[in-house]
């Protein structure tokens, strides 16, 4: 058995055996990826427009301008995967599922439906607005998804958890092409939003999100110790004194906040959690108290390479990001699927 932290009380204290080369790779793929954001994009920037555009202000070239446009973009897409990631393990872990993501438990788009709901019936516009529009949804959906699966016997096993959300998705996805559809307004305002892109990275938008992403990750630390005990079992962990009900709804509302705030802000991009969890749980095993914080770096570097990539493909105008990682998830997920057979935490 592994050695967890449960409730607050440390047992023995081990590093995973390759967390610290995971660390150090995780670390050097951040400044790639960093570096690579600030120089790649629809116009081609010197190493002097970048030094301009970070340390002299009073520099008002074309290629500095571009450069601190980028600086903003860079920094909610790293935000924004930080979130992902951490959502992501959250979900698996109160889920007991390894294929769990907000993307896939469809409370992504439940975040959309509110929003395209407020936009089109009660003319939100702002990014504070459609915050909350998106927690509530995301909220309800995530309930929603976890009750019907959780029905019938053997509760909430993976299998009824993914069907849930799928149907979910389904059904929710409906409804919001049907509310855009009478609405011209609403459809040109949901449409950019609802492919998913880090292009709305205003400095505003990035103060917005940060406060939701500090209690959300915050959440996410404090739980998981206790996650670790939860995943050997309801009653082995009432056994060591964690009440399982009242810790899946913490654990879930850190995730539901990480997650609803970075789609109202970049709208609903998928796979980041699934990717960002699983590989990390793969290189240094279950104990999440290493999981959520590698898996913070690791969505992080997977978001902001996507976003990348994006705007290399579509050069001279951009691919939105949500569509290169839907890309590069829906396969891995089959593979996933395939590989492990919707086996349970």
């Amino acid at each position: 058995m592994n050695n967890f932290v449960v409730s607050g009380k440390k047992s023995d204290f081990h590093l995973p055996k390759n967390f610290k080369i995971t660390l150090i790779v995780l670390v050097l793929l951040l400044i790639a990826s960093i570096a690579a954001s600030l120089f790649f994009g629809a116009k081609a920037v010197s190493m002097q427009d970048l030094i301009d555009g970070l340390f002299y202000s009073d520099r008002d070239s074309h290629g500095a301008n571009i450069v601190r446009k980028r600086v903003s973009r860079t920094i909610f897409a790293l935000l924004c995967g930080t979130a992902l990631g951490v959502a992501g393990a959250l979900m698996q872990a109160v889920t007991r599922n390894p294929l769990a993501d907000p993307s896939i438990l469809g409370v992504n788009t439940g975040a959309s439906l509110f929003v395209v709901f407020g936009i089109a019936y009660l003319n939100i516009t702002s990014a504070n607005q459609y915050i909350w529009f998106a927690l509530a949804g995301a909220a309800l959906t995530a309930i929603f998804v976890f009750g019907i699966g959780s029905l019938g016997r053997g509760g909430a096993t993976p299998i009824k958890l993914v069907l849930a959300g799928a149907a979910t998705t389904a059904a929710l996805s409906s409804l919001v092409t049907a509310i855009m559809i009478p609405s011209t307004y609403a459809m040109d305002q949901f449409r950019f939003w609802q492919i998913g892109s880090v292009g709305s990275g205003t400095w505003d938008n990035i103060m917005t999100f940060i406060p939701f992403l500090l209690v959300g990750l915050g959440i996410a630390l404090l739980t998981a110790p206790a996650l670790n005990a939860l995943a050997l079992g309801d009653e082995v962990a009432s056994s060591l004194g964690v009440h399982p009900s009242s810790l899946r709804f913490g654990a879930a509302f850190g995730g539901v906040l990480l997650c609803g705030a970075a789609t109202a802000l970049a709208g609903p991009i998928g796979f980041i959690g699934l990717l960002a969890t699983h590989v990390m749980r793969l290189i240094l095993g279950p104990d999440l108290r290493f999981v959520i914080p590698m898996s913070a770096l690791a969505g992080a570097i997977i978001l902001t390479i996507s976003d990348c990539i994006g705007r290399l493909l579509g050069s001279p105008g951009e691919l939105e990001v949500g569509i290169v990682t839907a890309f590069i998830g829906a396969p891995i997920l089959i593979l996933l699927a395939k590989k492990s057979k919707v086996r349970s935490l």
